[in-house]
């Protein structure tokens, strides 16, 4: 995989995750499952994310097995096709648990990654 694409799928993680953070906010369990706007808000960002993860493959499974890249893969299944199965626990407890290792991760292999080619236009 280029490693390029790499780079944004990562850099899709972290921003997704970010935006999580700041649709929660410091809520607890109880304010976030009172919120549908936070529920709904979450859920999509975690769409983006298991889509990212679906897109960068399983080059990083084995390296990671403490973040759950395959779960995460059919995660995003089933917030695409079974979104009436999903419940709103279900989503903090991925937000409470699982953002903080998946955001590690995304940082240190951007780390490694080479950076991105300039292709602009010489003036």
């Amino acid at each position: 995989m280029p490693s390029e694409r790499a780079r944004r799928r990562l850099e899709d993680m972290l921003e997704n995750i970010a935006r999580i953070r700041a649709h929660v906010g410091g809520a607890d369990v109880d304010a976030f499952l009172a919120s549908p706007l936070m529920q709904d808000a979450a859920e999509r960002c975690l769409e983006r994310i298991a889509e990212a993860a679906r897109k960068l493959g399983d080059a990083y499974d084995a390296e990671f097995p403490d973040v759950g890249l395959r779960e995460l893969r059919g995660f995003g299944s089933v917030l695409r096709h079974d979104y009436d199965a999903i419940h709103p626990g279900l989503i903090w407890g991925f937000v409470e648990r699982r953002l903080g290792p998946l955001e590690t991760m995304a940082k240190t292999l951007l780390a490694r990654l080479p950076l991105p080619k300039f292709r602009g236009h010489h003036i």
